[in-house]
């Protein structure tokens, strides 16, 4: 099976970072780790395009991020930690809809016979 890169995933990214974060709070690299275990191995993304949808999912109010506290015996820079907002979890549960809908139809739109 082909590798699924960022730009397949455009309108669905935020989507899969709310999705990862319903397992827990992470950092942004964490995320990333998630996202592509669950991707079968056929999941690829880039930081580049994670940390601009975090940003804009905070933005919106759906995540909420705080600077780790200094872990004792962690090498490298602090991490920003995000978590799911209660508006993040009801926005999950109307993109989950959204998404099986979508699904249904264009599965259906797709695999239709002529």
């Amino acid at each position: 099976m082909s590798q699924i890169d960022g730009n397949e995933l455009r309108g669905h990214l935020e989507t899969l970072v709310l999705a990862a974060l319903s397992a827990g709070e992470a950092h942004g690299y964490e995320i990333l780790q998630r996202l592509e275990a669950r991707g079968e191995g056929v999941l690829h993304l880039k930081e580049g395009s994670l940390y601009p949808a975090l940003y804009r999912l905070e933005e919106a109010g759906h995540v909420r991020a705080h600077w780790q506290d200094d872990a004792e015996g962690r090498r490298g820079p602090r991490r920003r930690i995000y978590q799911l907002t209660r508006k993040g979890k009801a926005e999950l549960a109307r993109r989950r809809e959204h998404w099986r809908r979508f699904v249904s139809v264009v599965g259906g739109i797709v695999e239709a016979s002529s």
